[in-house]
């Protein structure tokens, strides 16, 4: 396929902004989406590159796109597609730096998806792959062959992948997720922890290739968190069509789970819509459960989790718990969008039966296949596990920080419902402590041991409106003598109400003390000698 092709399908509606015949006559080796402002260590010769711009803004220097275009061009980039959506059009300054450095410019309008030009040059490269002579560097007819065979058969990935680099020396390989979960490797390969292989994809950065290593995203159009990579940790001698031919193997694969994926969300959002009623029918619940492939018994855990309210996001979420609970072994969950925004989870957290990648039959929300996890304290030990791969959630898109709430173990079924009040109740204890310093946060009802913790789960305007009637005339920030008042209030119960210390904290004479604590009282209509008064207006300080 030749980067004018491109031009003549009229579905993609793509634009040349630049290019000269010869530059459209290059040949296109595959495609790579590195939207950074040096992309050059991570392009192989003949790769078109496709750009949102992102790295790029109206106020930076022609120099920054010249430099951007002059790596494509040290690289061997056959073309440069630039989206038009961040900046709704492409900028001249672009344009000018591809006409200098020799870079054909194509146009991707808002309405065509990387994804489709990136499907679209595979599966012409795919189509195209019997007739074309072998120093094209395409898999071999058989290979082609035998892994459609695998594919409509519905083989596991570790035999897709083994089958596929088989030719190639039978190489240490995996396909491993966003968070560095194993989804399939080569008998080669030893067992990979998921946060060292987290560490792994980040440092290599997607489609980074050097001698030591390759690394390949599948889908370039997934998600942050639904991505895939296809990852040899060792020098393979193998040309870059072949690495790229066998991940579209794994890009379909990975769309057919995604289709059966999809198919299981609809009774786990019935079941999660049943656990937010609060008297559903007593049969109601164990006959949802069952039609997620979850026993009718607990113990479970719910958990729920906050992208934020950006569009999409509930759909993010619920792709980042379903993959984020994959990494338990043995245990069978239903993920799915809540009405109420956000994504929640049903896990139960008995050593049952395995779940499997792809979920089958009588089990359409099963979870990740592997041992048994520890019987002992399960639902601890599922909490422990959460959080301890809940870094590995964060660093998938630098641009969002998850929040998630896990409740207590609920019993059994009717308990549903309390557990997910719980988790909603965690969640937003979460997102209060995690917006307050810019950090990811998963937090159990367990960790909620301080008034403090326990405030943050109440509602923002709950706490406003407690604390502005708890503190009554005090709560007008804009008045110096209240500010003042506040503070000697909060210093004196910070030193458990006692007179000395907080007149030597404060630098005040005692009698002072004891003046501005009578007005706090007077303005409250508390008594700070009682110890529910003083913990009321502990608790309006804290809902400030």
């Amino acid at each position: 396929m030749h980067v004018e092709d491109l031009l003549r399908l009229e579905p993609l509606d793509l634009t040349l902004l630049w290019g000269s015949p010869p530059l459209l006559a290059r040949e296109i080796s595959g495609v790579t989406a590195p939207d950074l402002e040096d992309p050059g260590r991570f392009l192989q010769r003949g790769e078109i590159v496709l750009s949102g711009l992102v790295w790029w803004s109206a106020a930076d220097e022609g120099a920054k796109a010249d430099r951007f275009v002059a790596a494509l061009r040290d690289a061997g980039a056959a073309a440069l597609l630039a989206g038009e959506e961040t900046h709704g059009t492409v900028p001249e300054v672009l344009v000018d730096a591809c006409r200098r450095h020799g870079i054909a410019l194509l146009s991707v309008p808002v309405h065509t998806s990387f994804r489709a030009i990136t499907d679209t040059v595979y599966l012409r490269q795919w189509g195209d792959l019997s007739r074309r002579p072998a120093d094209h560097y395409a898999l071999p007819e058989n290979v082609r062959g035998e892994l459609s065979r695998l594919l409509a058969d519905g083989a596991d990935p570790d035999t897709l992948l083994t089958r596929a680099v088989a030719h190639l020396g039978a190489p240490p390989c995996y396909v491993l997720s966003a968070t560095g979960r194993t989804v399939a490797r080569t008998p080669a390969a030893p067992p990979l922890p998921a946060r060292q292989a987290a560490r792994r994809l980040k440092a290599a950065a997607p489609f980074a290739a050097a001698p030591a290593s390759t690394t390949l995203r599948v889908d370039p159009d997934a998600s942050p968190y639904g991505q895939w990579f296809l990852h040899l940790p060792g020098p393979v001698d193998a040309p870059p069509r072949m690495l790229h031919e066998i991940a579209e193997v794994f890009a379909q694969y990975r769309q057919g789970l995604l289709r059966r994926r999809a198919a299981a969300r609809v009774p786990a959002a019935e079941l999660l819509d049943l656990a937010a009623a609060p008297r559903p029918g007593p049969a109601l619940l164990p006959a949802a459960l069952r039609a997620c492939g979850l026993p009718d018994h607990g113990p479970y855990a719910v958990i729920a989790v906050s992208m934020g309210a950006e569009e999409g996001a509930a759909e993010a979420g619920a792709e980042a718990l379903d993959e984020l609970l994959r990494h338990l072994p043995g245990r069978r969950f239903a993920t799915a969008r809540l009405a109420t925004g956000g994504a929640a989870a049903v896990i139960a957290t008995d050593s049952g039966a395995p779940g499997a990648e792809a979920p089958v039959p009588g089990a359409p929300c099963a979870g990740a296949p592997g041992a048994g996890a520890p019987a002992a304290d399960a639902p601890g030990a599922v909490v422990a596990t959460l959080k301890g791969l809940w870094p590995t959630l964060d660093a998938c898109d630098d641009a969002t920080l998850p929040y998630g709430g896990i409740s207590t173990p609920a019993a059994g079924p009717q308990e549903l419902n309390g557990a997910l009040e719980q988790a909603r109740y965690a969640l937003t204890a979460a997102v209060r402590a995690g917006s307050a310093d810019g950090t990811a946060q998963l937090t159990a009802v367990e960790d909620l041991t301080t008034l403090d913790a326990l405030l943050a789960g109440i509602p923002a305007d709950v706490r406003t409106a407690f604390g502005v009637h708890a503190l009554g005339p005090l709560a007008d920030g804009t008045n110096p003598s209240h500010r003042m008042l506040l503070e000697t209030l909060d210093t004196f119960l910070a030193h458990n109400g006692s007179w000395a210390r907080t007149a030597e904290a404060l630098h005040l004479h005692v009698n002072t003390v004891h003046y501005r604590i009578g007005r706090v009282e007077l303005l409250t209509g508390r008594d700070l000698a009682r110890l529910d008064h003083k913990l009321d207006l502990k608790a309006a300080l804290l809902c400030r």
